[in-house]
Order: structure tokens, then C-alpha cells, then sequence
């Protein structure tokens, strides 16, 4: 079973900084690709970032490109996002997803965490 743990939302400030991490356990980490996503309170999941099994290859959704940088370090068993600049239309709570396919998608990602809030004030 595999089982992942987001951790590092809180509430921030217009143009502050935050990271979040998602630890990984059950299986060997090195055979996921991971996956972040957002949702906000009436509106529909969006992926927001994605990074390959090594690392190698990452994707970021157009609205948070150039202010979110998703890592992933492979003996630590974990995935970040390093979210700078933060808007409050970056209000959600984000997910980290994993998946042995690295496939840029809106669903359908084999394991999910629960998910930490991050508000953003004006």
C-alpha cells in the first residue's frame, strides 16, 4: 500500500514564499512520477505540476509557470513544491498524486494524499 502525506500549507501573505512536501511511503519511491494539484472551494482539481520518475522531465500548468518549482528527491522519499510569489487565486488545498506513468492528465492518478490547505491573504 502506498501512502502519501502532504505537509507545509498554511496561511501566507500576497507575495510570500511557501513549500510544500509530500512524503512517500510503501513502495519504492524512484517508480513513481508525482504529481501536485490544487483545488479551490466550487471549482473543479487542476494539476498544477508534475515531475518524472528521475526528475529528468517536469511539467507546470500555465498559471502558476515561473513562480512554482516542483523537486523530488529520491532518497528522502519525498516531493516539494516551492510556490513563490503566491497570489490569493493560489488559495486551495493541494494534493500530491502518484503514478508509475509519467502522463500530464486531469484524473486518474493511482494514489492520492489528503491534501494541505494554503490560503494566500491580499
Amino acid at each position: 500500500q502506498v501512502q502519501l502525506a502532504e505537509s507545509g500549507g498554511g496561511l501566507v501573505q500576497a507575495g510570500d514564499s511557501l513549500e510544500l512536501s509530500c512524503a512517500v511511503s510503501g513502495r519504492a519511491f524512484s517508480s513513481y512520477a508525482m504529481y501536485w494539484f490544487r483545488q479551490a472551494p466550487g471549482k473543479k482539481r487542476d494539476i498544477v505540476a508534475a515531475i518524472s520518475h528521475s526528475g529528468g522531465s517536469t511539467f507546470y500548468a500555465g498559471f502558476v509557470k515561473g513562480r512554482f518549482t516542483i523537486s523530488r528527491d529520491n532518497a528522502k522519499n519525498t516531493v516539494y513544491l516551492q510556490m513563490n510569489s503566491l497570489k490569493p487565486e493560489d488559495t486551495a488545498v493541494y494534493y500530491c498524486a502518484a503514478d508509475t506513468q509519467y502522463v500530464v492528465r486531469e484524473s486518474g492518478y493511482a494514489y492520492w494524499g489528503q491534501g494541505t490547505q494554503v490560503t494566500v491573504s491580499s
